[in-house]
């Protein structure tokens, strides 16, 4: 059974699931809300409503997409709500869904695609290519692939460039429906 796996920006692009049991997301997701917001109001109202289910990735999980996020070089440009609505789609993978996650972030898209995930957009076109990325820094040209966003040798700001892209073959790119949006 088709399911979707619901980030921030769905939110906050007006997405409206439509039918109860349909749509998951996780508890970080809700967090990252503004409060007093009608994206707040819309998740709450579908939460009540059963139309968006609260639940936490297996931490098996979340050590994949850690992992994951590592190699690809993503790891410090994904929120922990990123990585766990991820997680969350592997779980429901593994549950025998079929899931969807929807999400305008390629950051998301890019570790959805190393995982062989479906993934969808609602304002923007999706990725086009997988990349894995390494920090480096500019200034004495050496490679960095922990957390750290300062060069340990020289002390220079690190950057991010792009160690390998491939194309992608759109098979794990869903076309989502604009009807599920909500004027808002």
């Amino acid at each position: 059974m088709k399911v979707l796996v619901l980030d921030t920006s769905a939110f906050i692009m007006g997405f409206n699931p439509t039918r109860p049991g349909e749509a998951y997301t996780v508890p970080a997701v809700e967090d990252e809300l503004l409060r007093g917001t009608m994206t707040q109001l819309r998740f709450h109202v579908n939460k009540e409503k059963g139309k968006v289910i609260l639940r936490f990735p297996s931490s098996r999980a979340m050590e994949t997409v850690q992992a994951v996020s590592t190699k690809a070089g993503e790891k410090g440009h994904v929120s922990q709500a990123d990585r766990e609505v991820v997680a969350l789609a592997l779980d429901l993978k593994q549950d025998g869904q079929d899931p969807v996650i929807v999400s305008d972030d390629y950051a998301v898209q890019n570790m959805a695609e190393h995982l062989h995930l479906n993934y969808g957009s609602l304002a923007n076109f999706g990725i086009a290519h997988k990349f894995n990325w390494i920090m480096y820094c500019p200034a004495c040209h050496r490679r960095s692939t922990g957390p750290e966003k300062t060069c340990r040798v020289c002390g220079t700001e690190l950057k991010r460039k792009v160690l390998s892209r491939s194309k992608i073959s759109q098979a794990n790119s869903v076309e989502m429906n604009p009807h599920d949006k909500t004027e808002s």
